[in-house]
Parts: structure tokens; sequence; C-alpha cells
């Protein structure tokens, strides 16, 4: 139970570092308290496998749902760089997936049982957490209209959520 407490609460601390970072243009430290934080969870789990493997799924998909978008000017991170692939992606934002994946083991677990509350839960929570960061912190400037980005960013994270649920991941 404390694993998924410092889990959550870990998670919490590192999306804001991130994206207050990123919306002061400095991301280096909060980066590298991420690559210490996913070590960590991956170190002291219990199915290290399966955490590198869902790590890699976060990272593939944080690169197209957040790096289709900014390629295609639907919005602009105020650190864009570095980026994977190069206006794409930011590495802040990849940073932010990848400590995600290891909540799904952990204090998200009940996801993993139940698709359908995965899925819920990231067409709503998604785009709340992008909302935030731009309104919030100014880390992303949307440049479409409201409609097209909440529709994305729902549509993708009711996907991500279940995908990096699945046992076999």
């Amino acid at each position: 139970m404390w694993m998924r407490t410092l889990n959550f609460v870990g998670y919490q601390a590192l999306w804001f570092a991130l994206v207050i970072g990123a919306a002061r243009g400095t991301t280096g430290l909060a980066i590298t308290a991420a690559v210490l934080f996913i070590a960590i969870q991956i170190a002291c789990g219990s199915e290290r496998l399966s955490d590198l493997r869902r790590l890699i799924v976060a990272l593939v998909l944080g690169t197209f749902v957040d790096g289709v978008p900014s390629l295609l000017g639907w919005w602009q991170y105020a650190t864009p760089w570095p980026a994977l692939p190069p206006g794409g992606a930011p590495l802040w934002i990849l940073a932010l997936w990848a400590c995600f994946s290891t909540t799904i083991s952990r204090s998200l677990q009940f996801v993993q049982g139940a698709p359908w509350l995965g899925a819920l839960l990231g067409a709503v929570g998604g785009p709340l957490a992008y909302l935030a960061a731009a309104h919030g912190w100014q880390a992303v400037h949307f440049d479409v209209e409201p409609v097209i980005y909440i529709a994305w960013l729902a549509a993708a994270w009711a996907i991500a959520i279940p995908l990096l649920a699945r046992r076999s991941c």
C-alpha cells in the first residue's frame, strides 16, 4: 500500500515539476528527477520486465500522441527542445509518459482489470491534465479549436490507458 501511495505522490510531484519547468524553460532538473523516479519504481517493483515493456509502450504512445499534433501545428510547447522527432514530442513530455507508465501497476492498478474504467479515466483525465498544463502553467499552447484537441486527447488517452494496463504489456 505504501508503494502505491509513494507512486501516486511521486508522479503528481513530477507532473508539476516537469510542467512548471517546461513553462519556465528549465526542464533539466525535473527530467533528471523523473529518470531517478522511474529507476526506483522499476528497481523496487515485483514485475520489472512488465514495467520495462510498459515504459517502452508509453514512450511510443507519447511520441505519437504528443508528437503528431505538434508536427501538425495543433499545439506548441513552451519548451519544445529537445524533441523526438524534431518538432514533435519534447523530452519533458516523454518523461511524463514514462513516469505515468509506472502508475499502471501501482497507484492505478485498479484499471488493469477494468479496461472500460481505464478508457473513461483516460478520456476525462487526459484532456484535463493538458488543459491544466496549458491554462494553469502555459507549458503548452493550443493553436486549433478546442473541439479538435480535446477530441484528440480524449480518444488517445481512452486508448492509451487500457493499452498500458494490459497484463501482457
